[in-house]
């Protein structure tokens, strides 16, 4: 069969660029080995959300007293909290079964390979049922993501049982009274959140000097106090030597400052980062370009193989399923011979936790190492109205500035719900606002998204409630 586009991947850059291809008048298909949705809808950002949901408001129902509220017989039922995540990943994957049927998109359930062909490589499917059909087009999209890294040698490879990637986090049969989260980035961040909300004992290991290291040195530091007092507990700047499991739990062995420590739990999640899923497709045959287990592109996701691109986690970081489609739209629209955004607009990242972390641009650190002349504001949620009236004061808003220009280089939040408010920023950078015209914005009232507004003013010594 030949298509204008066949698009191998269907996570949110896959099947996003699918959409937007049919759009352009393209004849296209998707080929998605597992199910529609990819990892994010299925096995990642959604059921995790669903989950992060259910341990919020359990949490919360430890804190009505504060609201004039009270609750007797609190208790939660795990079996039905993991139905709930399953049921809404199944939800959205029904979805996109519809929007590929919406536009007109042949979707083929199996795994691609590529062969050497013109214009673009030849795909050939091996359909679930076993049997294989080979598909031609003039432009082939590589959007097959990512999966979680593993260490194997000392012992961080999943099993299902007790040493879980996020795949086994997502939906155990139990809930573990006792976790250790080796990693903490966000996904690390984000269940080590989940399972200390329903009571679990988390110890939380980094290798760097300081958890969620690529946030905000700031908002680091403010997230890992706002964590303690959530009874979670952290070892920074230690390496991880050995993990072994036995039939009740696992031991890591780790170095921290010279020493060495030994931490036992009944389970352990590996969240140590991911790596592209470029094996198994032909891609050493074809001479395709690769470079620490991601694919090497150009500025429109273009690979060195004629008629091949490829889009999200598998182009390289930052490994998040909005810049995915970010760069599968372009990728599209440029095939296309449009002349599209940006390809390198501001990419906003988010940690659902609780608190929420939410930030983009440079950091203050970063800013300063790029030759900036940052101007920093920052605005705590402690006085801010809404907030106040919320009963959610944790955290605060800061913003960086280009001293000489005006230009907003990078905004931080962490507090509730802040991963809804980043966007603000997010559109300001993107249209190249400046001090002046976000001084000049207006922001409703009451509002938490004030503390933005604010931070902009203390920016410039002009901030109005602190």
């Amino acid at each position: 069969m030949d298509f204008d586009v066949i698009v191998i991947g269907a996570g949110p850059g896959g099947y996003v660029t699918a959409i937007r291809a049919s759009q352009l008048g393209m004849k296209t298909a998707i080929v998605e080995r597992e199910a529609l949705g990819g990892i994010c809808l299925n096995w990642g950002c959604i059921p995790t959300k669903a989950l992060l949901k259910s341990g919020e408001l359990y949490e919360q129902l430890s804190h009505l007293e504060g609201f004039g509220l009270s609750v007797t017989g609190k208790s939660f039922d795990f079996s039905k909290v993991i139905e709930r995540s399953r049921g809404v990943a199944k939800q959205m994957s029904s979805g996109i079964a519809f929007l590929m049927k919406k536009h007109r998109i042949t979707v083929f359930d199996g795994a691609a390979s590529l062969e050497k062909g013109a214009p673009a490589p030849k795909v050939v499917v091996r359909l679930k049922g076993g049997e294989k059909t080979s598909l031609t087009a003039k432009h082939v999209i590589l959007a097959t993501g990512a999966r979680a890294r593993t260490i194997p040698a000392i012992g961080l490879e999943g099993d299902g049982d007790r040493v879980w990637t996020y795949r086994d986090a997502l939906a155990p049969k139990t809930c573990p009274k006792s976790l250790i989260v080796i990693g903490s980035g966000a996904i690390g961040i984000e269940f080590a959140s989940f399972y200390r909300a329903l009571g679990a004992q988390v110890t939380v290991i980094e290798a760097l000097d300081r958890i969620l290291p690529v946030e905000d040195e700031e908002v680091s530091k403010a997230a890992h106090k706002a964590f303690e007092r959530r009874g979670m507990t952290f070892r920074v700047a230690a390496k991880v030597t050995r993990l072994s499991k036995s039939k009740t739990g696992v031991s890591v062995a780790l170095e921290a400052g010279g020493k060495a420590e030994t931490l036992e739990a009944e389970v352990a999640i590996v969240a140590v980062g991911i790596t592209g899923n470029v094996e198994n497709m032909g891609l050493e045959a074809l001479g395709v370009k690769v470079d620490r287990g991601h694919i090497v592109t150009d500025g429109h996701g273009k690979t060195n193989v004629a008629g091949l691109y490829a889009i999200g986690d598998i182009a390289g970081p930052p490994w998040l399923a909005h810049k995915a489609s970010h760069e599968g739209v372009h990728c599209v629209e440029h095939i296309a011979g449009l002349k599209p955004a940006n390809l390198n607009a501001p990419i906003p990242g988010c940690t659902y936790s609780s608190p929420q972390v939410a930030s983009v641009g440079l950091t203050e650190a970063a800013a300063k190492a790029a030759g900036h002349e940052p101007k920093v504001g920052r605005f705590p949620f402690r006085v801010n109205g809404k907030a106040v009236a919320a009963g959610e004061m944790e955290g605060f808003v800061k913003t960086v500035f280009d001293g000489k220009t005006g230009a907003l280089l990078g905004a931080h939040m962490i507090g509730h719900e802040v991963t809804e408010m980043i966007q603000g920023f997010a559109v300001a950078m993107t249209l190249e606002a400046t001090e002046e015209d976000l001084m000049a914005t207006v922001f409703a009232h009451p509002t938490m998204s004030e503390a933005m507004h604010e931070a902009v003013l203390d920016a410039y010594g002009r901030a109005l409630h602190i």
